[in-house]
């Protein structure tokens, strides 16, 4: 029973945690200028409770949302909409079916994306003529004065990957592209993995898809995905081969610094498993020591990123206003977060163990940003970050199309 207890307290702080980070994130939706009004350098003719263009339609779409939710959960709908909603959450279609379905979405999707590939990526984003290329040139043992160039050849994974795409392919956005068709893939596999639902998977992959960050960085080359594939397959193999997993994650790290504190969020997701105590202690032991290994290579070998360390506080709430300004043509997410958020802690008092893995994932996707702002001078908060965000959110989405058909005898 105490154990019971023990888990339902880590529910509800877990909620709680991601729940203040998400309203951090939503309030400037409906006050732009609060943050700015308060923390920003300029507060000179800022009105701080001046609604957003946006506010109206998060605040109409959530109140029908929760409207909606409350009086499903209560039993207070017309059974005819009520048994819709029960049979749409306790569907599920066959193996062979879930497997023909994923593959005409990616057919559909490879087939609108891939003329992208022929786009020159240097008419489109600065950071490809001016850091990406003179970056290549020198890798991987040259050096160079400017700190942006040295700091891509200290993702060593990265540059091996695009390098191949640019020798061996003769196009450097091809394997970012493979790689995010893998990350559609795991999107599924990790979906079904912690719903027990195919169909939940599909919903999953059809949520992030539709996803307008999503589409517009898939293919982009300097703004790939490996980081998020690999941080993805490390989360994938805690269930299947759970050595693996921090092997995929150092993978990701070396691809992109950023994905440093994540491991946090695995060793949760590791807790939240159905596997054995002793595979538990043996991942948070394997994690300890390579993350260890990592930090020692970063701050005694010769890379960048021991000098940019640069602490400024007031950094950290404007990094939430950053955010959903990034996101603001994700109009989905901007309505469903907040409910999709309220919604997985009934899916965790309903022994759904992971709904609790997918609140610390996106809280901890979302927070990261503004941590790293407050602490170096060298990032800005860019829209590519918040792939894992979508992902993990999409995954959340499809929870709620996880419930099992309960049988009677």
């Amino acid at each position: 029973m105490s154990n019971l207890e023990n888990n339902q307290k880590v529910s509800y702080l877990v909620f709680f945690a991601a729940l203040i980070v998400v309203l951090l994130t939503l309030t400037p939706v409906i006050f732009p200028a609060l943050y700015s009004s308060v923390f920003g350098m300029f507060t000179e003719n800022l009105d701080a409770f001046e609604l957003g263009y946006q506010a109206i339609f998060l605040i109409v779409s959530n109140v029908v949302i929760f409207g909606f939710g409350i009086a499903y959960y209560k039993k207070k709908i017309p059974s005819l909409v009520q048994d819709a909603v029960e049979k749409i959450r306790t569907f599920e279609i066959p193996k062979r079916v879930a497997i023909i379905s994923l593959a005409v979405i990616l057919c559909v999707y490879i087939g609108l994306s891939a003329p992208e590939l022929s786009l020159d990526e240097g008419k489109d984003w600065n950071d490809y003529n001016a850091v990406l290329l003179p970056a290549l040139e020198i890798w991987p043992f040259g050096e160079s004065d400017n700190v942006y160039v040295q700091e891509q050849n200290d993702r060593y994974v990265r540059m091996f990957l695009l390098d191949v795409s640019l020798d061996i392919f003769q196009n450097i956005k091809l394997l970012p592209f493979v790689a995010s068709i893998l990350v559609v893939v795991f999107t599924y596999l990790i979906t079904v993995q912690f719903c027990q639902k195919r169909f939940a998977g599909i919903i999953a992959v059809l949520v992030l898809l539709q996803s307008y960050t999503w589409l517009k960085f898939d293919t982009v080359a300097v703004y790939e995905n490996f980081w998020v594939l690999f941080f993805l397959v490390s989360l994938y193999m805690i269930e299947k081969k759970w050595f693996l997993s921090p092997v995929f994650y150092i993978l990701a790290f070396y691809t992109k610094a950023y994905v440093a504190p994540f491991f946090l969020m695995t060793l949760f997701t590791t807790y939240r498993s159905q596997i054995s105590r002793r595979t538990k202690i043996a991942i948070l032991i394997s994690y300890f020591v390579i993350v260890s290994a990592a930090i020692a290579l970063i701050f005694v070998g010769d890379t960048i990123y021991p000098d940019i360390i640069d602490v400024n506080s007031s950094k950290f709430i404007l990094g939430f206003q950053v955010i959903i300004a990034q996101l603001r043509f994700d109009l989905f997410f901007i309505m469903a977060l907040l409910p999709v958020t309220v919604g997985l802690i009934f899916l965790s008092k309903n022994k759904l163990k992971h709904a609790d893995s997918i609140l610390v994932l996106i809280f901890g996707t979302i927070i990261a940003s503004p941590i790293l702002v407050t602490f170096t001078y060298h990032y800005e908060i860019l829209p590519y970050r918040f792939i894992p965000l979508l992902v993990f959110f999409s995954i959340g989405v499809g929870m709620f199309f996880s419930k099992k058909l309960v049988k009677i005898s």
